[in-house]
């Protein structure tokens, strides 16, 4: 049995998931912050528009597209004081043998992220 990933292992995993996606699709990383309690975690350009996200990894079998709706409410008023958008990126992360055991240090595991979402005014 290997080692189980910390709370900031698994974080800063998500990060790079979501900062890799991000740097495929043409951001601009102008900062980024990998402390999990620190948000947002990156502040990209894109096409000069300014983007807030938030990432946090989500355990199985909880739902990545669950997001904290106090906290993005919150977000998404800070971005729109610098002109931002805001966004929240979950990132499912499991074991690949055994969903509910946890992520192991160097074994196979199960990403579960379907890009950004987007945080928009409530209708």
């Amino acid at each position: 049995m290997g080692k189980p990933l910390t709370q900031q292992e698994l974080h800063n995993l998500a990060m790079n998931i979501v900062g890799r996606r991000l740097e495929a699709d043409g951001y601009e990383f102008m900062g980024v912050n990998s402390k999990p309690k620190k948000n947002p975690q990156f502040v990209c350009l894109k096409e000069k528009q300014l983007h807030f996200i938030v990432v946090r990894n989500v355990s199985f079998p909880e739902d990545p597209k669950n997001y904290d709706e106090n906290l993005m409410a919150k977000m998404k008023e800070h971005a729109e004081k610098h002109e931002a958008k805001a966004y929240y990126a979950g990132v499912g992360l499991s074991n690949a043998n055994d969903r509910t055991l946890p992520v192991y240090l160097n074994e196979a595991y199960i990403v579960d992220y379907e890009g950004l979402i987007e945080i928009k005014d409530d209708e």
